[in-house]
């Protein structure tokens, strides 16, 4: 082989991998951040009352009020909202946006988003978090 085959060879693989870059980069559609902070960590509202979470109301659209327990159903959830009403009633929880293991134990109404369950009567992912007691 020539000095000018491995030159072309070698061109051809640093480009192929550049392209390949590119093309992951273009695929995750990732955009740099142009703040610094979240809407997803609020803290006390002006009302005194203890929220938690995201204000998109547009996403989290659904709500329930019961008391936060660790583990969900059947490995369905990473917590469980046990409402009044039973086991029939009660939510499997998981969280995009929260750290839920801070609400254990707590009455709070969660602001949700219903997704597909397989084994609880009810999954949601858990937007924001008003604590009750």
């Amino acid at each position: 082989m020539t000095k000018q085959t491995k030159l072309i060879i070698g061109g051809v693989f640093v480009l192929m991998i550049v392209l390949g870059v590119l093309t992951g980069y273009m695929i995750s559609g990732k955009k740099p951040s142009t703040s610094s902070s979240s809407t997803a960590s609020a803290g006390p509202t002006a009302t005194g009352k203890n929220v938690f979470g995201s204000a998109d109301s547009k996403t989290f659209t659904d709500s329930a009020t019961g008391t936060v327990e660790k583990d969900g159903i059947s490995g369905e959830g990473t917590h469980k909202l046990v409402r009044d009403g039973g086991p029939s009633q009660t939510a499997c929880l998981v969280s995009s946006v929260l750290d839920l293991d801070q609400f254990v134990g707590k009455k709070v109404k969660v602001t949700s988003k219903t997704m597909d369950a397989k084994k609880c009567p009810w999954f949601m992912d858990v937007g924001r978090i008003e604590v009750l007691e």
